[in-house]
């Protein structure tokens, strides 16, 4: 029995490993708390990455969480096995989706797992999913330094950049310094730091309001010695379109939004 158990865990490292040489570029979005918006951040640097005709995956590995799916609007659909591995969910032509929300019978359903059935499922989502060849896979990690970040950093082995994804208030901002240490012990290159819901600007009278303050990711960085990689201010759209799930940057292009999340871009093709 061991013997048979050590065969397939080589044959499924064969299988992640052949699937990682189509794979150009891993970046995982992280945060060391929820509520600071990591996954909005990743599934608009995706969608903002394949409008830039990139080949692009996105990943939700948040497994109690799965919000990827109802954000861009296909939580009804369903992955497909084919046989030869299963078929991501196509978004764009050149953005592919999977997420345990896309197998589940139900949007209802919780996912109620330990830790190694958390790992098995990532393998699986790295190995046995036909992902193609892809420029970016964008992989959004639940909250925190648990089980699923740990998995993704073994399983994945490579990964050219961490996101970190934190707000202004000093709370989330020493969660913010805990996940950069987190990666730097992984062996994780830190991309950099993005300030979430930094300052609100009035649609009628054009002034800004710092909510919940500002600059305070970027000073972060600055003391971690870990780039910046800039500001995203509030939009009371971001709401309704994470509703309708329509990606915010598709909606609204020209927006000072989706202009934060092109620089952010640009910075991830340095990587």
């Amino acid at each position: 029995m061991a013997t048979q158990r050590t065969q397939k865990q080589q044959q499924q490292q064969e299988r992640i490993d052949k699937q990682l040489q189509q794979i150009q570029h891993v970046i995982v979005v992280i945060s060391g708390k929820g509520g600071v918006g990591k996954s909005t951040v990743a599934v608009n640097l995706a969608v903002t990455l394949s409008r830039k005709n990139y080949k692009v995956g996105l990943m939700d590995a948040d497994i109690h969480g799965p919000n990827i799916p109802k954000m861009l609007g296909i939580e009804r659909s369903q992955l497909m096995n084919t046989g030869n591995g299963a078929k991501p969910v196509m978004y764009y032509p050149n953005l592919k989706v999977v997420s345990i929300a896309l197998m589940l019978q139900s949007t209802d359903d919780a996912v109620i797992w330990r830790g190694p059935l958390k790992h098995r499922l990532i393998e699986q989502f790295v190995g046995d999913i036909r992902w193609g060849d892809l420029d970016y896979l964008v992989i959004d990690l639940p909250p925190g330094t648990g089980d699923e970040p740990l998995s993704v950093a073994h399983v994945l082995k490579r990964i050219d950049g961490a996101i970190i994804v934190t707000t202004p208030q000093d709370v989330a901002l020493l969660d913010s310094r805990k996940t950069v240490t987190f990666a730097e012990k992984l062996g994780i290159p830190v991309g950099g730091i993005v300030e979430n819901m930094s300052g609100f600007v009035c649609p009628h009278c054009g002034k800004r309001t710092d909510i919940f303050k500002t600059g305070g990711g970027e000073k972060a960085a600055q003391e971690l010695d870990v780039p910046f990689l800039g500001r995203i201010p509030l939009d009371p759209n971001m709401v309704t379109v994470c509703d309708s799930g329509d990606p915010y940057v598709e909606k609204y292009p020209t927006s000072e939004m989706a202009q934060a999340f092109l620089r952010i871009v640009e910075q991830c093709e340095q990587w």
